[in-house]
């Protein structure tokens, strides 16, 4: 009896480390601010990041410019700022101490519109715990339009093969934008007979598709799904997955 409590306490001993360390950066996360996380411009950028350290130790912040894509499932892909983006910060790297904002400012203009671009910022302890060195990296992404759309037809954005799982409770289809101009969906709306759920928007970049996949909360069988766009909506109707099967099998 003796060793199996010992073993016991040793593993409680270790759990509590475990959920300990496993804290750490979610502290850190949620202690650590920039605002705004996603701005949006016309012809060229000229804006302020505010950098905001809520914990009681100094933090040291170093600022990455990256440029991105967007895999169909929603994950943005990073690489090095693209060269046709020309982006002027006030600063790159400076240090915050402990219930203070810092103001970064910024100028971007690019020689291909539309352009999008994040600034990455690194957060890490001046000083730092033994044996423990925490990272945190939150994002500022900019969007920066043309004067005028590149394209006046607004078919170039669609909804492809929307189709309802009863058994899943899931709505999933493909989003397709055609076009050269990178569109923002304000918010993905679905209805079924007197029920209605909203979902949160996402880019749209050029020549890009999203899979969307999403839950139905209703018993109602979802008859449409519409994307609200800045100034048009995408409407489509929802397929159930079970009379896509009959009439395969009818045919």
């Amino acid at each position: 009896m003796a060793g199996l409590r010992s073993q016991q306490g040793i593993y409680s001993c270790v759990r509590k480390m475990m959920l300990a360390l496993l804290a750490v950066p979610a502290m850190y996360a949620c202690a650590q601010a920039v605002s705004p996380v996603i701005v949006e411009y016309k012809n060229k950028a000229d804006g302020r990041i505010d950098f905001t350290n809520n914990t009681l130790t100094p933090m040291a912040v170093v600022l990455e410019p990256k440029s991105f894509s967007i895999t169909p499932d929603g994950n943005g892909v990073y690489r090095p700022l693209d060269s046709t983006i020309n982006l002027q910060l006030s600063a790159m790297s400076f240090r915050i101490d402990p219930g203070q904002t810092y103001y970064v400012f910024y100028k971007a203009k690019a020689t291909k519109l539309p352009a999008w671009f994040t600034v990455y910022a690194v957060f890490t302890a001046v000083k730092h715990a033994k044996g423990l060195d925490v990272r945190i990296l939150l994002p500022h992404t900019v969007y920066i339009y043309p004067k005028k759309p590149l394209s006046k037809n607004r078919d170039e954005i669609s909804i492809a093969s929307a189709t309802y799982s009863p058994t899943l409770n899931r709505i999933t289809c493909d989003v397709v934008n055609m076009g050269p101009d990178l569109d923002r969906v304000q918010e993905v709306q679905i209805t079924g007979g007197r029920s209605s759920q909203t979902e949160a928007g996402f880019p749209l970049l050029p020549g890009a598709s999203r899979h969307l996949s999403v839950e139905w909360k209703s018993k109602e069988l979802p008859a449409t799904i519409s994307l609200r766009l800045e100034h048009s909506a995408v409407p489509h109707s929802i397929l159930s997955a079970q009379l896509r099967e009959q009439g395969e099998s009818v045919r």
